[in-house]
């Protein structure tokens, strides 16, 4: 017998990303614009779901009691071609839909942030299977709505049918999916994302508060359409390079003035509309939101209080400021193609200087979108408002880079100011005024905090659990005694043996690297109390509230303040500020007038979505 062979053991590497197709976009815009785009997903092996290490799609049919033939991206048959193709009819593609635009918008943030984001933290069962994964429902129920559900930690999509007078590019009654607009996933993922990052910003405690959370998880949906090459170079040509343009002009000049063939009609502009399939099949003729808002105007804060309008002037100063980004940053090519010839007198644009504008709009939103991101970690960790955002903006970006050289910074002030954004505790709207300041600086000496543990990433990515534990564990110890020690150099209340009690809620080390090169390195902690207060201090039978404070706290390697954000529990204004809102929200309440005794609204995106 001849001997049996030996198997060389194998050395082969795995891949960094595995390549899914998605809609760019929608169903609706066919195969134009590249609207069937690969998206690069960070690989892992999966089971069919798909289910991941931290996603789970669950296609669960709610309305009808049914579940779906889940979909194996591990198959041969879908692995050799990239994933499936786009399909409206097919569940699995739905599935894998969602799975890659939660996956990358998830590592959109991670960039960002330059660690490993956790998901809320699960107080169910231990034996769950999912406890630890966002949950997707692509089919949830039959309905006009898509959500996050902060309790279930799910994304909930829904499908229903298409108006029948007016459906747009939609055929009457025709099935929509929410499930298959690249815009609403990317919308639900980032409220989950918030809600893992700032858990308490769900507790509606201030009008900017839901606002900020609708504002947020439009602004990332819209900054990914600057992404798609295809999509915005096709723009940059038809308006000339002005990509903030709401419509695109008709290619060919209307016969006549009244158009007669499809080149003749104008378009609205891809790029600044979010969700549009959806807003036309709502008989909207538009799409859902937009990235351009009203003009400046410094008084529309002051009436305008439904989550979604309110947050539409926060979407609207941070596009403001990225436009006018993107035109200075562009001006002089728009000179040397004018110079040049490369710019013909009807505005057309030479090719080669058309793709670097391209570049230079998905270079400009993506610096953006960094930005943006960075900034959560700079947010109090409680009621924020969008006053305190612009603060973290500003804080965020020029920690990283102090010299603003092409003034980003600068745009991003003029725009929050002129739509009326105005930040408490401030002398002016400088730079050196909107940046938080340690308490060293505002007079109140902290000594640094020694002994943290800035390697939890590392362990975490290596997937150490035990070690990851108990590094944990010791960091929150240490934490906590060094809050209670310092409380009032915090913006910390504390007795000792009294309420309210200091948690040491969330900590997390941060690692990125700077434009020029240098490695910063940072750890962020919330400070969290609460205490429960009567909704009418004069009424002792009247419902109670919870009333949270804290402090953002940012340590640098060494264990020195860097800054702290507080949000005081001792703060007496806040206090009656929050009863008055909570007051005003339960009798705006349509059950209001059909209650004989006063209830506080609970907070419900699948509420606020449902009014689109």
């Amino acid at each position: 017998m001849r001997p049996t062979p030996k198997v060389r053991p194998s050395n082969y590497k795995l891949p960094a990303s595995r390549p899914l197709t998605v809609y760019a976009f929608d169903p609706t815009a066919g195969r134009r614009l590249n609207n069937y785009m690969t998206v690069a997903v960070p690989y892992e092996e999966l089971q069919p779901g798909p289910v991941g290490a931290r996603i789970a799609v669950i296609d669960y049919d709610a309305s009808n009691q049914c579940y779906y033939e889940p979909v194996d991206l591990d198959h041969p048959a879908v692995i050799m071609n990239g994933g499936l193709e786009p399909s409206e009819s097919d569940p699995r593609f739905h599935q894998q839909m969602v799975y890659a635009v939660a996956s990358e918008t998830l590592r959109r943030f991670e960039f960002a942030l330059g660690r490993r984001i956790k998901w809320k933290r699960h107080r169910g069962s231990k034996d769950d299977p999912f406890r630890n994964k966002l949950r997707i429902f692509p089919h949830a129920f039959q309905q006009a709505n898509a959500f996050y559900d902060p309790d279930l930690r799910a994304l909930c999509f829904g499908y229903f049918q298409a108006s029948a007078e007016d459906p747009g590019d939609n055929l009457p009654n025709q099935t929509i999916f929410t499930c298959l607009s690249h815009d609403i996933i990317a919308h639900e993922t980032t409220h989950a994302l918030i809600d893992g990052l700032r858990e308490f910003f769900t507790k509606s405690s201030h009008m900017d508060t839901p606002a900020f959370h609708e504002a947020f998880a439009d602004i990332v949906a819209l900054l990914q359409h600057f992404s798609m090459q295809d999509a915005v170079l096709d723009t940059i040509n038809r308006t000339g390079g002005l990509i903030y343009k709401a419509q695109l002009p008709a290619e060919l000049a209307a016969t006549n003035g009244k158009a007669a063939i499809i080149p003749e009609l104008s378009e609205d502009n891809p790029l600044v509309g979010l969700a549009r399939q959806f807003g036309q099949a709502m008989g909207m003729r538009s799409a859902l939101r937009s990235a351009i808002g009203t003009p400046p105007n410094t008084h529309d804060l002051d009436s305008v209080t439904e989550p979604h309008l309110r947050g539409s002037i926060l979407v609207a100063a941070v596009f403001d400021a990225y436009f006018t980004v993107y035109i200075k940053r562009t001006r002089d090519l728009m000179r040397i193609a004018r110079a040049g010839g490369a710019l013909s007198a009807q505005g057309d644009l030479h090719p080669d200087l058309a793709k670097r504008l391209a570049r230079e709009a998905s270079k400009v939103a993506s610096q953006f979108m960094n930005i943006c991101v960075r900034a959560i970690d700079y947010c109090p960790p409680v009621d924020v408002t969008f006053g305190e955002f612009l603060r973290a903006l500003i804080t965020a970006d020029s920690d990283l880079l102090p010299d603003d050289t092409l003034g980003y910074r600068g745009e991003i002030i003029k725009a929050f100011r002129l739509r009326g954004i105005i930040p408490e505790n401030v002398s002016s709207y400088s730079e050196e005024a909107l940046r938080w300041c340690s308490p060293d600086v505002s007079g109140r000496p902290v000594p640094p905090c020694k002994g943290l543990v800035y390697d939890a990433v590392e362990a975490e990515a290596n997937e150490d659990v035990e070690k990851t534990a108990r590094q944990s564990k010791a960091n929150a110890v240490i934490l906590t005694k060094y809050a209670k020690d310092n409380a009032q150099a915090l913006g910390l209340v504390y007795t000792p043996g009294r309420e309210p009690n200091i948690n040491a809620f969330s900590f997390h080390p941060i690692h990125r690297i700077a434009p020029d090169g240098r490695l910063v390195v940072d750890f962020v902690v919330e400070f969290l109390q609460k205490k429960m207060e009567r909704l009418d201090p004069k009424d002792p039978k009247s419902p109670e509230i919870e009333f949270r404070g804290g402090s953002t706290v940012i340590f640098n390697r060494a264990g020195e303040v860097r800054y702290s954000v507080e949000k005081s529990i001792g703060n007496q204004s806040r206090l009656e500020s929050q009863r008055e809102f909570n007051l005003q929200s339960g009798y705006a309440t349509p059950a209001a007038a059909y209650q004989d005794t006063f209830k506080i609204p609970a907070r419900s995106f699948a509420a606020i979505h449902r009014g689109y």
